[in-house]
């Protein structure tokens, strides 16, 4: 997917295209895992759906829960979510950072000899 350290620095428009792929690949992710809040959320905590989307989006975006909840299976499903968000984060950073950093990296260890 992306060039060697002996080949040239790939054009702009490439790397632009890389960076759109990565933001279309987190925002993917990102809907893929608040999908799974939003519905744990509704049918194991038994909020509607708006206060499922809230708790989830809170939860995924850091800032932790806003509702109490009652049972033991949300309490347990909050925080395997929690812990899972935290995991999605980072791996979220480091899909929208590679290509960013390999165009750095690459651009100072290209092969002057080539």
């Amino acid at each position: 997917m992306f060039e060697r350290k002996h080949e040239k620095l790939a054009p702009v428009s490439i790397f632009i295209r890389r960076l759109t792929a990565s933001f279309l690949m987190a925002g993917g992710l990102v809907s893929v895992v608040l999908f799974i809040g939003i519905s744990g959320y509704h049918w194991i905590a038994g909020f509607d759906w708006v206060d499922s989307i809230l708790e989830a989006s809170m939860i995924l975006g850091g800032m932790g829960p806003v509702k109490q909840l009652r049972t033991t299976g949300a309490k347990l499903f909050a925080s395997g979510y929690a812990l899972f968000s935290g995991l999605m984060f980072i791996a979220l950073v480091g899909i929208v950072l590679t290509p960013i950093v390999h165009r750095i990296l690459h651009k100072f260890h290209i092969d002057e000899k080539g």
